[in-house]
């Protein structure tokens, strides 16, 4: 076996079982805070959601499809899995940040994930005349809590890497933003409920939550195990 195989399978390994664990824990808990908060809207969930809509329609305006679907596709599934490969593989290439070629997939990927488990927990469909095509179940909302895991931990390496405070501030800020705006678009168009916005944003944030400082013990813990192995076979002759 070579020395470039035994790399590999070790880097494969210790995806395979960030992910795995992550996606256990991080499912318990988003599950439990949900049927919390699911108790919470169900009391006034009817009026609080038509409110939601007659609302971000005023705020955003009539006639602004086009620039809220192009919005609102920057937490699609297909967007953030090619943007979370691409971050990975930025990071990848830079030896000080090669921890994060695999936080954000296991982020990206896991929070996908989490939220197609969770709607089929729910089974809410979604509302009537939607402004545009979507399918599935509807609660919790998919690109709502995408974008606040995925947007989240953005904002979480621009805040922990960003030397300079005016700079790091405005990422920061921006970031904020751009998770709030994907969130009224969803309301905008129709295809989610104000609950199931405010439900997604609450598990993006649990799972990013639960995944950074889980995914830093793992990391540790994992890469110790396959330290002496990867010494072992990079001493072996090819």
């Amino acid at each position: 076996m070579t020395t470039t195989f035994r790399r590999l399978l070790a880097g494969l390994t210790l995806f395979a079982t960030e992910f795995a664990i992550t996606l256990v824990l991080g499912t318990l808990g988003v599950v439990a805070f949900l049927a919390l908060g699911r108790e919470v809207f169900d009391q006034d969930a009817a009026s609080f959601d038509a409110g939601a809509f007659r609302w971000v329609r005023r705020l955003l305006g009539p006639g602004r499809q086009q620039w809220v679907e192009a919005l609102t596709f920057l937490a699609s599934r297909y967007f953030i899995t090619a943007a979370g490969l691409g971050l990975s593989l930025v990071f990848l290439l830079r030896r000080r940040h090669r921890w994060y070629s695999l936080l954000v997939p296991v982020v990206a990927l896991g929070s996908i994930t989490l939220n197609l488990l969770l709607k089929q927990f729910y089974q809410r469909p979604r509302p009537l005349l939607p402004l545009t095509s979507a399918s599935g179940l509807s609660f919790p909302s998919g690109h709502a809590m995408i974008s606040a895991s995925f947007y989240g931990l953005l904002m979480y390496l621009a805040w922990t890497h960003v030397q300079r405070p005016a700079l790091r501030y405005a990422l920061t800020a921006s970031l904020a933003v751009l998770i709030l705006l994907i969130g009224l678009t969803r309301v905008y168009l129709r295809v989610h409920y104000a609950t199931d916005v405010l439900a997604g944003f609450m598990a993006g944030a649990v799972w990013l939550l639960v995944a950074i400082p889980l995914l830093r013990q793992l990391e540790t813990r994992v890469r110790n195990r396959f330290k002496d192995q990867l010494q072992a076979a990079e001493k072996q002759p090819v």
